[in-house]
């Protein structure tokens, strides 16, 4: 048996359950779990508002563990630390083999749909996709690549094309945004962050934010706009709100690129978006979820060789009971950072 936090009702404390140890894939393997971060697609689920996140589920998509079993056609083997992905892609269907995985036809989504890491284990089918942990790397930061720092690095890398000396805005503060940031600044990229909390915003000065806005008044875009000398050349909306897509929208320069990486789902998933903002500045919209698992090597390049640090986004480790309380705060304004859950026996 082991310890997890299991959803019995929408948006009410999780269960912390003895559940039955999850049966090792036959083409994959089953970890054990060393940290788990905290996302706001998480919150999502836990609030009822992910339309595949249903009552009995063991949420946890961002995971980093040790291999205490393996299946006869796993590619890693026990002992081993691995990185996981939250999409777990087949390989073999046509959008896999065009090299974007992260669209895969055949998903498998630990956390969302199948039993995730809110866990002392969890199983991880598929296990290819998965990265073995670089050994100087702490699994705890590990856990935060699975999702926001991959999700953030497609992005601008693999979506928006960013470069060096071009203006990013990033609107939101929260685990993507603070990725989005750090990974903007180590591209060359000149970083406006907004955000609605001033400790929030303070925060990402530390962090290398060349400005930050607090967007209260809904003044942002034409803040963005005035410091850029004529608008942002990218801008990254990391929430999935109205209020902050339209400013993304309206704070671009013409030829502008959009890209939508917050989640807009439950009563978020239709929105109103300015056409004509759009029509009239040339603008590209990109949509992005995840990052291809072949893209890994990129991005863990670029921490190994220093050229980015993506430690200051962690703020605090907590135990498998401070699960809910670390949800329910994404209810309102968060602090910053984010939370990792390292501790899965308290």
């Amino acid at each position: 048996m082991m310890r997890a936090a299991v959803l019995r009702k929408y948006n009410a404390p999780l269960s912390i359950e003895d559940v039955a140890v999850p049966d090792c894939p036959e083409d994959g393997v089953v970890l054990k779990v060393i940290a788990c971060g905290i996302c706001r697609s998480d919150w999502h689920g836990w609030v009822g508002e992910h339309p595949r996140v249903k009552p009995g589920q063991i949420g946890g998509h961002e995971y980093c563990g040790e291999v205490v079993e393996a299946g006869p056609q796993a590619t890693y083997a026990v002992g081993d630390q691995l990185i996981a992905p939250f999409i777990l892609s087949c390989g073999t269907c046509l959008n896999c083999r065009s090299g974007v995985s992260n669209t895969c036809i055949d998903q498998r989504l630990p956390g969302f749909v199948e039993p995730g890491a809110f866990a002392e284990y969890v199983a991880v089918p598929r296990d290819h996709n998965c990265v073995p942990l670089p050994g100087d790397m702490s699994p705890t930061l590990a856990a935060a690549l699975g999702c926001r720092a991959t999700t953030a690095w497609h992005a601008l890398t693999g979506r928006a094309d960013l470069r060096a000396g071009e203006w990013l805005a990033v609107h939101g503060t929260g685990g993507i945004g603070l990725a989005t940031l750090l990974l903007g600044k180590a591209l060359g990229a000149r970083v406006i962050v907004t955000d609605i909390v001033q400790e929030k915003l303070d925060h990402a000065l530390e962090m290398g934010a060349e400005h930050a806005i607090n967007a209260s008044d809904g003044s942002s875009a034409e803040a963005i706009r005035d410091l850029t000398g004529g608008g942002a050349h990218v801008s990254v909306e990391a929430l999935g709100f109205p209020a902050t897509v339209a400013a993304s929208l309206d704070c671009l320069r013409p030829l502008g690129r959009h890209v939508q990486v917050g989640m807009p789902v439950g009563h978020h998933a239709v929105q109103e978006v300015n056409l004509n903002t759009v029509y009239m500045g040339n603008l590209a919209l990109y949509g992005t979820r995840g990052m291809p698992a072949w893209r890994y090597p990129s991005l863990l390049s670029l921490i190994d060789a220093g050229a980015v640090d993506l430690t200051p986004m962690i703020a605090r480790e907590v135990a498998l009971s401070d699960l809910s309380a670390e949800l329910a705060a994404f209810n309102g304004p968060t602090p910053p950072g984010v939370a990792v859950i390292t501790d899965f026996q308290t």
